[in-house]
């Protein structure tokens, strides 16, 4: 699961609890410029994520850490109805694949907050 604070045109997506040993990360920043567009769409939550470099795979339970699949991409999955997808332009990930606890609020946040 992750929190995503927003102060002064910058997102904290801070990973929490065991999520940040299970993914080996604790929060990313990212710039609302940086923000190309956020979104749900459960089809791309795909068995093959990519290859885990580093990470925790258990598959149809948990995805969290790095994954390589037409780029570098952030996963912390672990309820795919609560997950939403960030794609993002001139940062280290080109996708953050997140669980978060109120998915349409965030969307609409994330949406918004670049316009």
């Amino acid at each position: 699961m992750v929190s995503v604070p927003y102060e002064d045109g910058t997102f904290s997506f801070e990973i929490k609890r065991w999520h940040k040993i299970w993914a080996l990360e604790s929060k990313i920043r990212v710039t609302r410029e940086q923000i190309i567009k956020a979104y749900q769409n459960k089809e791309e939550l795909t068995f093959w994520k990519g290859f885990r470099m580093p990470g925790t795979e258990i598959p149809s339970y948990i995805a969290a850490g790095t994954f390589y699949k037409k780029g570098r991409n952030f996963w912390d999955v672990m309820n795919k109805n609560n997950t939403i997808i960030i794609e993002l332009n001139n940062h280290y990930y080109k996708r953050l694949i997140i669980e978060v606890e109120n998915p349409e609020e965030m969307l609409q946040l994330l949406n918004t907050s670049y316009k």
